[in-house]
């Protein structure tokens, strides 16, 4: 690996070209019509244009991606998060033309994006999965059947899915074919491809999930746990690490799970297992993300460590560079998703032009963006301004530091979320670290009154 081209946008791609910087590797940044003068495009050592504003005729045109590669001789690309990142087509194809794609492999990809498949796979290798079913079978006889044997409550989800596309919670088998034919209609809409699974529903869980990641030469470690419990609408919203509900036995356990579901697939590279944490502290296997993860800084401020150099190692053919052992957690960490959007008008997406940016700064202090005054936010990308990350000793302190960066943090220009997620880290319940995935709706009156001019 020579050169490395980034596959992304926005905070992310510019998170990439800083690292492989470093790193001595040149780089080049692929943009749209939207994003001619975007951050990321400044920082790269070159640029190449792949099409209009619309993802579908540039960030997921795998023509034009793989075109930018060749035009600027790049031998290495690496796919970011979100687009083309979990797309085991474009990692196929990048491997055809002789590129160095930094993730894992097609087939670990394809494995993983499949909820049906997957399940199955962590199934056999013993991790931990909640009741339900994965079959072939999928007529609505079956389903319905399999339902009423699994109870409720229960989750429908779209086998292929992803962000709460395709995924019913049935509380009343009344409801139950009603909800498998919208979901299935969601669900092939969403991805062009209807099959489904059913699962047992934890109604009150954390959303907990586990850094790992593989070498070629067969070794896989895990980072450590982030609590990702807090979610609008199955997106994440406040994530940190570790998480206030796992002990260190727990952790153990946690990690092993994952490691050992990382190793079912011969995983290779970075990689996140997902599990749901009941209140009686037993975990089950969610889904693994094989790609990087917007909240991966609050792993590194624990760890120490720079995960995107850890993923050119690996990309590289080297080996991992610490053992399970070496690896230390230290202190805590707590990340923000800061979003061009309105709380009061049911966080509907803003778009407008940055007219003043300033960035919080501080002990312990981290801001991770790809914007610059005179920044543009389109109607045609995910509204993430910038994740706003703190560090400290411990919880408390993180999360003293993570309110005064909010507070201190200046932007204008549009609409964005400082204030409800000042308003989160103020909540009696998350100080005392007892979020779950209900905490927002649980909250929301509260949230509501503090929010209220």
């Amino acid at each position: 690996m020579n050169k490395i081209l980034i596959a992304n946008r926005g905070e992310i791609a510019c998170r990439v070209i800083r690292t492989a910087k470093a790193q001595g590797y040149g780089t080049v940044a692929v943009y749209s019509e939207a994003d001619k003068e975007a951050l990321h495009v400044k920082l790269a050592d070159e640029a190449v244009y792949i099409g209009a504003s619309e993802p579908s005729q540039s960030y997921l045109n795998i023509d034009a991606i793989l075109n930018a590669a060749k035009q600027s001789q790049a031998d290495a690309i690496h796919p970011g998060y979100g687009f083309l990142s979990e797309n085991a087509e474009f990692a196929e194809r990048c491997a055809a033309a002789n590129i160095t794609f930094i993730g894992p492999s097609a087939e670990a990809i394809a494995l993983m994006g499949s909820k049906q498949a997957s399940k199955a796979a962590m199934v056999k290798a013993g991790v931990p999965c909640l009741p339900g079913y994965q079959g072939e079978e999928q007529s609505d006889d079956t389903l319905i059947a399999e339902a009423k044997k699994i109870g409720p409550p229960l989750m429908i989800k779209a086998s292929a899915g992803g962000g709460g596309r395709g995924m019913r919670l049935v509380t009343d088998l009344n409801q139950l074919e009603e909800q498998i034919r919208s979901a299935r209609q969601e669900a092939k809409s969403a991805f062009g491809d209807d099959k489904l699974i059913l699962e047992r529903a934890l109604l009150n869980p954390r959303h907990i999930e586990v850094q790992v990641f593989g070498d070629s030469h067969g070794n896989v470690v895990h980072l450590g746990e982030r609590d990702c419990s807090i979610q609008r609408r199955h997106q994440k919203v406040v994530e940190e690490a570790p998480s206030p509900a796992v002990t260190p036995e727990l952790r153990q356990q946690l990690g092993e799970a994952a490691v050992a579901a990382a190793k079912a697939c011969n995983y290779s590279n970075a990689g996140t297992v997902e599990f749901l944490l009941d209140e009686d502290g037993q975990f089950y296997f969610l889904e693994m993300n094989t790609r990087l993860q917007v909240e991966h800084p609050v792993t590194e401020l624990i760890t120490g460590l720079d995960l995107v150099a850890w993923q050119l190692m690996v990309a590289a053919g080297e080996k991992l560079p610490l053992t399970q052992e070496q690896i230390q957690l230290t202190g805590h960490a707590i990340e923000v998703r800061l979003y061009a959007e309105d709380p009061s008008q049911n966080y509907l997406p803003q778009t407008g032009t940055i007219s003043h940016w300033q960035v919080a700064k501080g002990e312990g202090i981290r801001v991770d963006h790809g914007i610059d005054v005179g920044s543009e936010i389109s109607p045609f990308y995910d509204p993430m301004i910038a994740k706003v990350i703190s560090y400290g000793e411990n919880r408390e302190v993180a999360r003293r530091r993570l309110l005064r960066a909010l507070d201190t943090t200046e932007l204008l220009g549009l609409q964005d979320n400082r204030a409800f997620l000042a308003a989160i880290l103020r909540q009696p319940t998350f100080i005392e670290g007892q979020a779950t995935t209900q905490f927002l709706q649980q909250e929301s009156l509260t949230f509501t009154s503090s929010l209220m001019p």
